[in-house]
């Protein structure tokens, strides 16, 4: 069953953990497109994993010492833009969201690290087109609104509905930034800074997206 998922030197064992965890999480219609591993260097144990569906992006991050493992999805009308990077020992991947949020796995297989930006290309043009129709048929819709007059009236055969005035937008003072908008802020700083690894990063920010 999960020999589709080896094709590019995975890890099985982390494969496996990952599938079986997938396995709980899959909603109707939604199928596994691709599972890519972290290999760091010389220490390998506990690798991080990214699994693409046709639906969303899931990032999953070994915890309890291997025992358990966390994990954060992001459904593709969301994610913004996906990129990836090739440095000396393997590569970066990570995405961008609507709401600015990042999420990222380093010292991934080169290969790997281009399939799934492969993959996550593809799935986004799918949501754009998707989004696209969607917008179509709400203009269709709302243009479609002709009221037609009785035959007893002489002015006209029919009459467009008028359109209806929008309200005018309220502005409303900016909400002060919670708790845990200020630790993801002070954390991407430290990030930036070069102060923690990627891994580092991605880890703390599962454990304050976990307490949700």
């Amino acid at each position: 069953m999960i020999e589709k998922f080896l094709n590019d030197e995975q890890d099985p064992k982390a494969i496996e953990k990952v599938y079986k965890r997938l396995a709980d999480l899959l909603t109707t219609g939604e199928e596994i497109i691709y599972i890519a591993v972290q290999k760091k260097p010389l220490v390998n144990l506990l690798p991080d994993c990214i699994a693409l569906t046709n639906k969303r992006i899931l990032f999953f991050t070994p915890a309890n010492l291997g025992l358990s493992i966390k994990f954060i999805d992001f459904v593709w009308k969301d994610v913004v833009d996906v990129y990836t990077k090739e440095e000396i020992i393997g590569a970066i991947f990570s995405i961008k969201t609507t709401n600015g949020a990042e999420m990222g796995v380093d010292y991934l297989p080169k290969v790997q690290a281009r399939k799934l930006y492969q993959y996550a290309q593809e799935r986004k043009e799918s949501e754009r087109e998707a989004r696209r129709l969607r917008d179509l048929e709400e203009k269709r819709a709302e243009s479609g609104s002709v009221q037609f007059e009785s035959p007893s009236q002489p002015v006209a055969a029919f009459q467009v509905a008028n359109p209806v005035q929008q309200p005018e937008p309220i502005v409303q003072a900016e909400p002060k930034p919670d708790e845990l908008t200020e630790k993801l802020k002070k954390l991407r700083t430290l990030f930036d800074h070069g102060l923690i690894s990627q891994e580092e990063y991605n880890h703390k920010k599962l454990e304050l997206l976990s307490d949700l």
